[in-house]
């Protein structure tokens, strides 16, 4: 699990666009299990991000008109998927969240924290390599925080992920088990003791590590 730590403005954001291959960069090149990814068209990256990427917002961006479920059924059935397979699928992965009881809600009948859980599932239902996530403890209280990132970190281990998280938040950052800082276009590894400055310019109001579990 990997951490990018950014003042704000930095790029952290253009960073994972970039990787996702949702944004072309003006020079080098991507590479993703070695292989060059930005030369295909779009409906073969389109299909790239469906199989291979996972991702994750600050804001949970659900439809609010499904299910919890059917949110989380929708990238397989846009690659295909049958619907009952799809939903098979979703509720397996809402179980995994701990939403098993939430499959049939709508979006506006969730809490922010289940919303959240909810988008994860939807972000590791297609069997992604790859997790981005950006900000995903954003918009969260304390204690919705923390759960969120106990469960990602838990995810991570356990189904093998490489898991790359932009935040704000150094405490988050520091239970990573990489810290890289992006910071005048360049990136590089830091310590989480380098890290001053790097945050969103203030004490970050939603995590303050109060409560930092292990």
């Amino acid at each position: 699990m990997v951490a990018i730590v950014a003042p704000s403005g930095a790029g952290k954001s253009t960073l994972l666009h970039l990787l996702a291959a949702l944004d072309t960069p003006t020079s080098g090149a991507i590479y993703f299990e070695s292989k060059l990814i930005e030369n295909k068209n779009e409906a073969a990256l389109a299909d790239f991000r469906n199989r291979s990427i996972g991702f994750l917002w600050q804001r949970h961006q659900l439809l609010p008109d499904f299910t919890a479920a059917e949110n989380v059924a929708m990238p397989l059935l846009l690659r295909g998927e049958s619907i009952s397979k799809g939903l098979e699928l979703a509720r397996k992965w809402l179980n995994e969240v701990g939403l098993a009881d939430r499959t049939g809600h709508r979006t506006g009948e969730l809490s922010g924290g289940e919303q959240q859980r909810v988008a994860i599932a939807r972000a590791l239902v297609t069997g992604p390599r790859l997790l981005l996530a950006d900000e995903p403890t954003g918009d969260l209280d304390e204690q919705n925080a923390w759960a969120v990132f106990d469960l990602l970190e838990r995810l991570h281990r356990t189904h093998g992920l490489t898991s790359l998280i932009a935040t704000h938040n150094l405490k988050l950052a520091e239970r990573c088990d990489r810290i890289i800082g992006l910071e005048h276009g360049v990136l590089e590894t830091r310590k989480a003791a380098t890290l001053a400055g790097m945050g969103p310019g203030k004490p970050d109001p939603q995590i303050s590590g109060e409560g930092e579990t292990s």
